[in-house]
């Protein structure tokens, strides 16, 4: 007896179990990317066309504060010699002819005394010549001998005026030349002047210093205008050019921006890090913008028809853009894309949609959390 009841309780269970795997069985499976919107979320779905317009990227790469290289003197001795005195310090605003350092030199001693050697054999040979003709006109020398003489105040004419031009090179001025040829008094001492206005941003001498004519000796800039330069990969080289606006994001400035044209566009690639040069100028009368600081340039490319769709259309899934695409009946599916930066509030679309699907452009968060709702709901 205990025995056919222990069957009959075994079979029933046994039973019961297999119409549980049949109906599990038979339930169709659920496609985890579409989802039905309920009638209260479809009213707060907007559904927009993947459509062509205007697009115009923006490019950001990084750069940095510049000198403007037209409004920058490199200053050197004009001399070899050795530092007897500075006037200049770095920062300290200079103007052009302004004094910045004195030298003494042997050599500059050395020149002016070829110089007034060469005057006085000028003077010389020039009363020389007068009396020669006022000889020649009493028939006392001849001819030959006149011209002879004019030749030699030629020839002493030239040599004063090259040993002239060699104290110019030295940084001898015209007025220290007229005294030199007047008095004929030697100075040993050069001095080294800024060659235009601005600040003077570089200094490499030190008194005692011996130096030499190729030897720089101070920088001297007009910081007034300033470049900005960035470095473009060469793959996006082709998106710039001269004239295009562009805008500058200069960290030590706060939230200020710049903007101006690029005035310049590299026609090589550096070798070495794959990128083309660009520039821009930018007015600086205030000083605020300083060498060596660190920018960001975006530049704006020109605008080309491209398919876009609204920004608000993309959400994030598994660290990959998606948009939800219509499929009538309150039906959407979740479909992975790839899309540009966003612009105006519409960002470009690389790949995954064409032209005229319908996408959710605003409520696709909410959908996608209905979509994950459902998704739970059919496991």
């Amino acid at each position: 007896m205990n025995r056919s009841a222990s069957a009959l309780a075994l079979m029933l269970i046994l039973s019961a179990c297999g119409k549980g795997e049949d109906k599990v069985a038979g339930k169709p499976a659920g496609d985890p990317l579409q989802v039905t919107a309920p009638a209260a979320l479809v009213a707060r779905l907007k559904i927009a066309p993947v459509t062509m317009t205007p697009v115009s990227e923006t490019l950001r790469v990084a750069g940095q504060i510049d000198f403007d290289e037209n409004r920058v003197a490199r200053i050197g001795a004009t001399v070899t010699g050795r530092v007897a005195a500075m006037q200049a310090n770095v920062g300290q605003g200079v103007s052009r002819g302004s004094v910045l350092a004195q030298i003494t030199s042997t050599e500059l001693s050395s020149q002016q005394l070829v110089y007034v050697r060469a005057r006085s054999s000028n003077d010389l040979n020039r009363r020389n010549v007068e009396r020669a003709r006022t000889l020649f006109a009493a028939g006392v020398i001849s001819a030959a001998e006149l011209q002879r003489r004019e030749s030699e105040y030629q020839v002493s004419g030239a040599e004063m005026r090259a040993a002239a031009d060699q104290l110019r090179l030295l940084g001898l001025s015209g007025a220290a030349l007229g005294q030199l040829g007047a008095r004929g008094t030697l100075h040993s001492v050069s001095q080294v002047s800024s060659t235009m206005a601005g600040v003077v941003v570089e200094r490499h001498l030190a008194v005692g210093q011996v130096v030499q004519p190729s030897d720089q000796l101070f920088v001297v800039a007009d910081l007034s205008k300033v470049w900005a330069v960035a470095q473009v990969p060469e793959q996006q080289a082709r998106f710039v050019h001269t004239g295009q606006m562009v805008t500058l994001d200069i960290p030590a400035l706060g939230d200020e921006k710049r903007s101006g044209r690029l005035v310049y566009v590299g026609q090589v690639v550096d070798p070495r890090t794959r990128t083309v040069l660009v520039r821009t100028e930018l007015d600086n009368a205030g000083g605020q913008l300083k060498p060596s600081m660190l920018a960001t340039m975006l530049v704006q490319s020109d605008a080309t028809d491209r398919l876009t769709i609204p920004a608000s259309a993309v959400v994030r899934e598994n660290n990959a853009d998606h948009v939800f695409v219509a499929q009538g009946s309150n039906r959407y599916t979740l479909r992975a894309v790839s899309v540009g930066e966003e612009s105006k509030g519409r960002r470009p679309v690389l790949s995954g949609l064409a032209a005229g699907d319908q996408v959710v452009a605003e409520g696709a968060f909410h959908l996608n959390i209905e979509r994950n709702r459902q998704a739970i709901e059919g496991q």
